[in-house]
């Protein structure tokens, strides 16, 4: 199993950068972004087909934000960690599996 965590620091503009040929070439199971700095809407990523997608935007426009890319789809999705101080900068997102979570 292959993860990849990448900070971005704004995934707009790396998508400019090459960031497509970059995911691709790296083929990890597991892709994990931190600051996206982006709302939902403004980016439609299109990634290959068998990749699930889960953002978790920051409600600060420009700020923060992460997102996990998989080719394996979880049995649960948690965004935040219930702390509301906290979870409003879209930090942190859970995948659950049977073996483990992410």
């Amino acid at each position: 199993m292959r993860a990849v965590s990448w900070n971005v620091n704004g995934i707009r503009a790396c998508v400019g950068k090459g960031f497509l040929d970059i995911f691709k070439e790296l083929d990890a199971d597991f892709f994990c972004l931190q600051e996206t700095k982006m709302q939902a809407g403004q980016l439609k990523l299109e990634l290959p087909e068998e990749y699930h997608q889960y953002w978790n935007y920051a409600k600060r426009k420009g700020y923060s934000g992460t997102a996990i890319f998989t080719r394996r789809e979880p049995l649960d999705v948690r965004y935040g960690i219930g702390m509301e101080e906290h979870d409003q900068e879209g930090r942190v997102i859970t995948l659950e599996y049977p073996e483990f979570f992410f």
